[in-house]
């Protein structure tokens, strides 16, 4: 096909219709939803870094708080980058998510708080991926997702070994 020559039908055409009318997320909705999660993730930082101090010298555990906190950390960048793509500002609230996890008595039971929260970042993922028009961003956007779901299983996976059983 000649990019030079007007397309002849609307399927043809397709690509250039409007996000909306494609199905896929608007600039402005695409902007809120960014900045949700963005708000979510440096709380999980912080959360992230107290748990790594509160681990001790317990390897296992350290390691465990050390890929959150990284995890957390490298999400926010690549949800400041992509929406400075999109032309927005950046949100600079934080969730409360550290405050309620702080508020948490012990460390495994924080781990499995955060493993809730990481779950609920996988739901506002695998609800907006389909939406998403952009490939990079989905990419990037599918890539936070499955690192999440690996976290989860890690922490999962820690936390069964020692043998805890986190409260539903």
């Amino acid at each position: 096909m000649d990019a030079d020559k007007p397309v002849a039908s609307p399927t043809c055409a397709a690509r250039e219709a409007p996000d909306g009318y494609m199905g896929f997320a608007e600039r402005d909705e695409l902007v809120a939803e960014l900045n949700i999660l963005l708000e979510a993730e440096p709380a999980g930082a912080r959360v992230g870094a107290r748990l790594i101090a509160q681990a001790g010298p317990d390897t296992e555990y350290l390691a465990l708080a050390e890929v959150i906190h990284d995890d957390e950390v490298k999400w926010c960048r690549v949800l400041f980058a992509a929406l400075t793509d999109l032309g927005a500002t950046p949100t600079e609230a934080v969730g409360d998510f550290y405050g309620k996890t702080m508020a948490i008595e012990g460390f495994e039971d924080r781990i499995a708080f955060v493993n809730r929260g990481q779950g609920w970042v996988v739901r506002k993922l695998e609800k907006l991926l389909p939406r998403i028009r952009d490939d990079r961003l989905h990419g990037a956007l599918r890539e936070m997702l499955d690192a999440h779901v690996v976290n989860i299983a890690a922490a999962d996976d820690t936390l069964a070994r020692r043998g805890f059983t986190p409260r539903r």
